[in-house]
């Protein structure tokens, strides 16, 4: 099955939301409303370099990813970030993760970015694979993470 990479829409906020919270935030004090009207204020934000991206395959939402200017609180001397990346269980294993970085990483060099920046510790070689070098780890909260970066031009 093709798969397709455009902007989020209305439409696309709650399952990706819905995606993101059983990822990012279960568990946390964080709810589905407040990752909702995080992401309903980027896909009303459509035009600058911040973006939400989702992947779909057919009429099924089967990723999303984000292209944000701050992103971890301790290191917002650096950015923008790539943040938010969620493929659904179901998707997984298909490529749509990889399609969804280079889509945020054209989009950000569309918009004359050079440097992307993101955090993660358990995906730290599936970035690797795709041309990301790591910068330094760090503590997180008592868990192991580790800054990403990845010059565009």
């Amino acid at each position: 099955m093709t798969v397709t990479v455009e902007p989020m829409t209305g439409d696309d906020v709650e399952p990706a939301a819905r995606l993101r919270m059983a990822a990012f935030f279960s568990g946390s004090d964080r709810t589905l409303e407040q990752d909702m009207a995080g992401l309903r204020g980027l896909v009303a934000e459509a035009g600058g370099f911040q973006v939400s991206l989702v992947a779909c395959m057919g009429d099924e939402l089967a990723g999303s990813v984000l292209l944000v200017r701050d992103e971890l609180d301790a290191r917002h001397d650096v950015g923008p970030w790539l943040a938010g990346l969620v493929v659904a269980p179901q998707a997984r294993q298909r490529g749509i993760g990889s399609v969804l970085v280079k889509a945020v990483e054209a989009h950000a060099g569309a918009h004359g970015i050079e440097r992307l920046y993101l955090y993660t510790w358990e995906a730290r070689r599936f970035y690797a694979l795709l041309g990301w070098r790591a910068v330094e780890t760090f503590d997180d909260g008592g868990e192991p993470a580790m800054l990403i970066s990845r010059r565009l031009s």
